[in-house]
């Protein structure tokens, strides 16, 4: 096919693609309006060792993975529910929580879901708080240098929500824009054996056209 032959396609067939794309578009934003506003708390725990020698600091990063497991348990959910007397049960509330860790930086991170982003905070906090009064409780037992010290980095902020309205409707858009292409594509392998131009008969018949009824 010649560049006039994809122009002409797109004078023809152009609203096909516009008309989908306006169409999925709305309806990304049509869906993604009625679904409930998720907010996701953040908070990240600082995880010190006494000592800053290798043998600490690599302690330290192997206790990293310990960490992760004691906090994605669900007594630490149902403490938590416990301390803040929430209505759910515990394995719901660790569903929405994710705990994961930077063995460089010797940093911890905790992110819950939760409908209500000052909730949401107060979890985290909730969950963090626990970890750090049971690694006292564990210095306590320990020699001064030996000991692991964990605070906060920062008060829980609210890092992401979803749905993310404007990036769905945005993507329904690019969807309907590419079953609009494919649409007329079909369109087109359906109708390739119309003749409408003496460009075509020339390509079937493989003759050269030498003169054509005025008019037509």
């Amino acid at each position: 096919m010649e560049l006039s032959d994809y122009f002409r396609i797109l004078r023809q067939r152009g609203w096909i693609i516009i008309l989908l794309a306006i169409l999925t578009a709305g309806a990304a934003y049509g869906f993604s309006r009625i679904q409930p506003v998720v907010y996701e708390s953040s908070l990240k725990l600082l995880v010190r060792p006494a000592r800053t020698d290798f043998g600490q600091s690599q302690a330290a990063r192997e206790l990293l993975g310990n960490y992760e497991q004691w906090l994605s348990s669900s007594y630490r959910a149902q403490d938590v529910i416990n301390i803040l007397k929430l209505d759910m049960e515990a394995n719901d509330l660790l569903g929405d929580v994710t705990v994961s860790s930077d063995r460089l930086g010797l940093v911890l991170q905790l992110n819950v879901e939760n409908t209500d982003p000052d909730l949401g905070n107060d979890i985290v906090r909730t969950w963090g708080d626990l970890l750090i009064q049971w690694q006292n409780e564990e210095n306590d037992k320990n020699r001064q240098e030996d000991r692991i010290t964990i605070e906060f980095q920062d008060d829980p902020k609210v890092v992401g929500v979803t749905p993310n309205v404007k990036i769905n409707t945005a993507a329904g858009g690019v969807l309907g824009a590419i079953l609009g292409i494919i649409v007329i594509f079909v369109l087109e392998w359906i109708e390739s054996g119309v003749v409408r131009r003496a460009e075509d008969v020339e390509r079937y018949l493989e003759i050269p056209v030498v003169g054509r009824i005025p008019g037509q």
